[in-house]
């Protein structure tokens, strides 16, 4: 009976790709500012250090607001030359709050920047691990798994709330489901891919931006999921 279960859920998660894909087309995630934005069908993004950092920057800059704002604070770092590290570490704390402020919450966004900015250039280029990730002040398990899963093209799929409202929609999971347990059902669920898992939560995103933005979530919801 639980195999039976683990079964149908497997097979709804792999629908629910399909029907998104289908509805949606390809997203071309995570967008980065000199290629234009969003490039899709192009899984060859980052190709050099300078976009993963930017990356690894946005992913930061976007925890509790929407991207828009975030490409609001990209442009003002980009304008001053601090889409690097160097150029992030030129910026006194009053620059660097002032470019990132239409991002939200600048002053401890600020402070993640600084201290991520001191782990990312001890990696030496290195791939981190999602544990030492999160062990950084101010990386907690999206940001982690953004960061891996974008800027690394590491397989390591992203649980946002888009993510957690759809799935409680189509009863895929209990109220009760933490991160990791939902995070277990689509990595368990899916090839483990990262082309995928960035195709699949990118059009989760796209999805949920229509129909799960505003309560009632789900209203005109056209997916169809079957246990």
């Amino acid at each position: 009976m639980l195999l039976d279960l683990v079964m149908k859920a497997n097979n709804a998660i792999q629908n629910l790709y399909q029907q998104l894909h289908k509805l949606h087309g390809p997203q071309g995630w995570w967008p980065v500012s000199e290629l234009g934005g969003y490039h899709p069908k192009d899984f060859s993004i980052p190709q050099n250090p300078k976009q993963r950092f930017e990356i690894c920057l946005g992913a930061i800059l976007t925890q509790n607001t929407s991207w828009t704002q975030v490409e609001v604070a990209i442009e003002n770092l980009k304008k001053l030359s601090a889409l690097t590290p160097s150029g992030i570490k030129k910026l006194n704390d009053e620059k660097l709050k002032k470019a990132i402020f239409p991002s939200g919450y600048y002053n401890q966004k600020a402070k993640k920047i600084r201290s991520f900015l001191e782990f990312y250039q001890g990696l030496n280029e290195e791939t981190p691990k999602r544990d030492d990730l999160l062990s950084v002040w101010g990386i907690g398990p999206e940001t982690a798994d953004s960061i891996l899963l974008y800027a690394y093209q590491y397989p390591s799929f992203v649980v946002d709330a888009y993510t957690t409202r759809i799935c409680l929609y189509h009863k895929l999971i209990s109220s009760k489901a933490r991160y990791h347990d939902i995070q277990d059902l689509f990595q368990k669920s899916l090839k483990k891919d990262w082309k995928i898992f960035q195709e699949y939560h990118a059009l989760i995103v796209a999805h949920a931006k229509e129909h799960y933005q505003k309560r009632p979530y789900g209203k005109h919801c056209p997916l169809e999921v079957t246990l």
